[in-house]
This record gives C-alpha cells, structure tokens and sequence, in this order.
C-alpha cells in the first residue's frame, strides 16, 4: 500500500473477501480514523476498503507517515489508539454477526454509519447493506420491513431517512455500545491527530 487515507467527509467499509466473492464488513471508519496499515510488514492488507459514503478525505504516502511513526510523539500515539479502536470494532463486529439477530445487526450498521454522517440520510440499497452484514438481501428487506412499519425509518430504494433515532438505539444489541465506549475512551481521551 503506496497510501494511508483519512476520510474527511467520506465513510469508508473494510471488506473481507473470500475467494468465491462473497464478503463481509469487518470494520467502518469516518472521519475519527484512517484507512491503511502503518509498521513493519504493512505493504499489504488481507482486507479491502470501499467507499460506502462518498466525500473528501486526504492520502498521504506511506513512506513519509511511518517515518513520521517511528519518531514515537502525538501522531504514533494517535495511530496505535485508533488502531486499538478499530480492533476492538473488528472483534465487536464478529461477536454481534455470530450472536445476535439480523434486526439487531442492521440497528447496529445504521447507528454505525449515522455517527459518521451530517445528517440521518443514509444513500445505500437493501443489497448493498446486506453485502456489508454478510447475510441475504431478503434478511435485511424484511428487517427494514420491521423498522418502517414501526416509524423508525421511511426511504426509497437506495435511500434510507432515520426518523427515530432513540427507537434505533433501543432496538440494538449491545455490540453498539460496547464500541462506541472503547472509541470515546482511546480517541476522546487521548485525542487524535487528525480529528
């Protein structure tokens, strides 16, 4: 990887992909991260990042920002807090796709992305969410189905509006929660660089 990004205004999905296509969302960042590795044997990622809200964001070369990191100081600082964050997003994410239900999951993915929008539009068809969950498409038809009816969410295809959001947050699993603390207490905390 010849680049680090750091989404300014963009939301960006870190992918696994299996060798048969099918993938699944890892991990989301926005603005509180980047996107890229940094450290020894950072040249390559098993991961891909696609952009799931466009906007601006700024690259910097690698080669420049790890001779930056090994300087130690507020940038490395930054990055090994964000790094922490991300890993314990990562891990959060396994726990909730294999414990809780497709209903809790979505809850969860439009908290996820809604924290990093401007606003409670969300530009994304059923399709492409139920490629980030790792489920069917018809899963997450029917989960939506479940949040309109109950006034938590209008939309069209590809656009959903988040209309109630306390009645998001009480419909969500923990999973939720247990990341949002560990990313208030490493980046809030501590500070990023670049926030």
């Amino acid at each position: 990887m010849s680049y680090l990004y750091f989404p300014a205004t963009s939301i960006v999905s870190l992918l696994y992909v299996m060798e048969n296509g099918a993938s699944g969302e890892i991990a989301i960042t926005g603005n509180e991260g980047l996107v890229g590795v940094m450290g020894k044997g950072g040249e390559t990622t098993t991961n891909r990042a696609v952009v799931q809200g466009a906007g601006y964001g700024y690259r910097l070369k690698t080669n420049i920002l790890k001779r930056e990191f090994v300087l130690g100081g507020q940038f490395q600082h930054a990055v090994l807090c964000f790094t922490q964050a991300l890993m314990s997003q990562m891990s959060q994410t396994a726990v909730c796709n294999r414990h809780h239900s497709l209903n809790q999951q979505l809850c969860r993915w439009l908290l996820m992305t809604l924290d990093r929008l401007p606003d409670n539009e969300i530009h994304m068809t059923q399709e492409l969410i139920a490629n980030m969950l790792g489920v069917r498409r018809e899963g997450v038809t029917e989960a939506a189905g479940s949040l309109r009816e109950d006034g938590i969410i209008s939309g069209t295809r590809g656009h959903i509006t988040v209309l109630d959001r306390p009645g998001l947050e009480k419909r969500v699993c923990e999973c939720y929660a247990v990341v949002n603390k560990e990313y208030d207490r490493l980046l809030d905390t501590y500070g990023t660089v670049w926030r």
